[in-house]
């Protein structure tokens, strides 16, 4: 496990520094002035701007240039905003919150509905329910994110008025921003309606988390199906139920815990599709997390963001592959023992 753990943190070190290499490229590639364009600070100030083309090494060879980006990176100086003019990596941290208050939230919804359905859909393979569960989970897979996150958005908040059509909280509670995670930040606060802002957080969550978790879950769903029907056809299910094992020992010994290899191992896919998704998500919710940031960013060619926003997302995504590899290798030791052999 440790030689399966180092090859997959070596490969993650490796594509975050291609990543940096990509990033630092970029403002060569993008109109306008190198130097403000990775640092956000304008010519017009000029003292400003010959301190940072000092300590950026531009007055020396390329190679010392991207050494002197990735030193400055590293530390936290991802430079500031060409619009807001605000420090990039501070703007990020609570915008970060929010997203993955999001993400989390939908990937346990997706897991909570997918999983069970998908096992209830094996266990009626032919029937009708399979047929439907089968049908409705293609149905919802095939619906464009844009276009479902509005029709939900007409009938919930439009027609019947559960719940507000964009934000995260009411501002009238003036909750301080901290961890950019709303709940948390509501949980974490000493305001004297804490139950009530609470309410109002859940009342503005719970729809972008229910259109951000129909993609996973119904990938989920049919993964699952899928990998029950394989398992149930195996020799070792037909020998258990030959020495008279009931059928839910059968289930839950048996069955369950070959059939969710597949379906950890396509975690880390879902999480990249609901990553994408949530773009889209948080720019149609108004949701203040790096989806929208990031947009904003491209709409108002402001570079320093676009970087920051891009690297965040790519390093999230990398991170959470990686872990749902190495639990994948802890949980199954058979893959490790299939990738050495091959070589």
């Amino acid at each position: 496990m440790i030689r399966y753990t180092l090859r997959r943190l070596t490969l993650l070190i490796v594509t975050l520094w291609l990543l940096t290499v990509f990033l630092f490229s970029l403002n060569y590639f993008f109109p306008g002035d190198t130097l403000t364009n990775m640092t956000g600070i304008r010519a017009s100030d000029s003292l400003s701007y010959q301190l940072a083309a000092e300590a950026r090494g531009f007055d020396s060879s390329i190679f010392t240039q991207y050494l002197r980006f990735l030193g400055h990176f590293s530390s936290g100086d991802w430079g500031q905003s060409l619009t807001t003019q605000r420090d990039v990596f501070k703007q990020l941290l609570p915008l970060l919150g929010g997203t993955l208050e999001l993400s989390v939230l939908a990937m346990l919804l997706a897991m909570v509905i997918g999983a069970p359905l998908g096992l209830y859909a094996a266990r009626q393979q032919r029937g009708a329910m399979d047929r439907v569960v089968m049908g409705v989970s293609l149905s919802a897979y095939s619906v464009p994110v844009f276009w479902l996150a509005q029709l939900l958005i007409l009938l919930f908040a439009v027609k019947l008025g559960w719940t507000p059509i964009s934000g995260q909280l009411n501002p009238l509670f003036n909750i301080d921003v901290q961890t950019g995670s709303i709940i948390l930040d509501i949980l974490a606060s000493d305001n004297p309606y804490k139950s009530a802002a609470l309410a109002d957080a859940i009342n503005h969550l719970w729809l972008p988390v229910i259109v951000l978790a129909i993609m996973p879950g119904t990938m989920l769903m049919r993964i699952t199906r899928n990998s029950m029907l394989e398992v149930l056809q195996q020799n070792y299910i037909r020998a258990a139920r030959a020495r008279g094992l009931s059928e839910l020992r059968i289930l839950f010994r048996h069955v369950l815990p070959n059939a969710m290899q597949p379906v950890v191992r396509q975690l880390g896919l879902m999480f990249s599709i609901l990553m994408s998704n949530i773009i889209v998500t948080e720019v149609i919710f108004n949701w203040p997390g790096l989806g929208s940031w990031l947009v904003k960013s491209i709409y108002e060619r402001d570079y320093p963001v676009l970087q920051g926003g891009l690297f965040a997302f790519a390093t999230l995504i990398l991170f959470v592959n990686v872990v749902v590899e190495l639990f994948h290798a802890w949980r199954y030791p058979q893959v490790r023992k299939e990738l050495y052999a091959e070589h």
